[in-house]
């Protein structure tokens, strides 16, 4: 595996870390809501822009992505 997948890899366990923390919700709740709203897909169309960000600047993003989507946390 290239160092850029295991880097965007553990990026993505520690962003849904962080949103499960956020919102009190279980990491594996919290990869399912993300996945059903669009949020993971947003992740991997700007893992580029977003990894650069911090953990709660990208919470904040993927919650306000999932929203979008019709998810309900905020």
């Amino acid at each position: 595996m290239a160092r850029e997948e295991r880097n965007m890899i553990g990026f993505t366990v520690a962003l849904i870390s962080e949103f499960a923390d956020h919102f009190g919700i279980q990491p594996r709740q919290a990869y399912a809501y993300m996945k059903r709203y669009k949020g993971m897909e947003h992740l991997r169309q700007h893992y580029a822009i977003l990894h650069t960000q911090s953990f709660p600047d990208n919470v904040d993003t993927m919650a306000q992505v999932c929203a979008n989507n019709g998810g309900g946390l905020r």
